[in-house]
């Protein structure tokens, strides 16, 4: 009799827990429905927001291209041009930490006569980029260069040296927007805005490059006068999601 006691009190406790945990598991379904609802109910809003800023420096593609009868010789002439381009652009007032080869290249040069080709010497080209601080002194510089040695000038870009300020205070201007939209849609529509679900940012912008060229060709001739350096905006959109409560 006692045995059988023992055993109805252990199932019931038995049974208790289990609604115990059958309702705590209700309960958090229950939850976890009502949250996810919650998350089905937002408001999307967009927003817009731009930087103007002049550039304060201009970035040149440079090269040395030598041809001789073999790659030793060449390579060394076009060593020895580079070296007193480097020195002027430093005599110049550019910083060395400005200059740096961004490509080198060696290849033969042919001739051919009957349907039959021959290597008549190699050619070398070295290029360097050139960032110059000093935007007044810009078109000088690249007379200068042509002086020094260069032969090929490829485009002239100006940008701003520090990027990530502007776009910083381009997507605060962008969300400031963004915000600014979503309050007068909530009252609009007479609901609350919960938490921030989703946020996506796109920002783009930059100077367009401008061209840099003699009159009469790299080898001599008037250059073309002051570079305009336009004015450079940076646009960011943003995308906000709330959600409703």
């Amino acid at each position: 009799m006692d045995q059988l006691k023992q055993q109805i009190r252990i199932g019931s406790w038995v049974l208790v827990a289990a609604l115990f945990l059958a309702s705590v598991w209700f309960i958090q379904s229950i939850s976890r429905m009502d949250r996810m609802a919650g998350l089905d109910q937002t408001i999307t809003v967009s927003g817009t927001g731009s930087v103007f800023s002049s550039p304060d420096i201009a970035i040149a593609d440079l090269a040395v291209s030598v041809e001789d009868t073999t790659a030793k010789k060449a390579q060394d002439e076009a060593g020895k041009k580079s070296k007193a381009v480097v020195d002027y652009l430093k005599s110049a007032g550019v910083d060395e930490k400005d200059i740096r080869t961004s490509g080198y290249q060696i290849y033969p040069q042919y001739d051919y006569l009957n349907g039959r080709s021959t290597i008549r010497g190699y050619q070398v080209t070295q290029s360097l980029e050139v960032k110059i601080r000093d935007l007044e002194k810009a078109n000088n510089i690249l007379d200068g260069v042509v002086g020094a040695g260069i032969n090929q000038v490829g485009n002239v870009r100006f940008d701003v040296d520090e990027p990530e300020k502007l776009q910083a205070e381009a997507r605060e201007k962008a969300i400031a927007d963004a915000k600014k939209k979503a309050d007068e849609l909530k009252d609009q529509l007479g609901v609350r805005l919960g938490r921030i679900v989703t946020f996506s940012e796109n920002i783009n912008g930059g100077i367009i490059p401008m061209m840099y060229a003699k009159d009469s060709g790299m080898g001599g001739g008037a250059s073309t006068g002051a570079l305009p350096a336009g004015q450079n905006e940076i646009v960011a959109n943003v995308t906000i999601t709330y959600q409703i409560r």
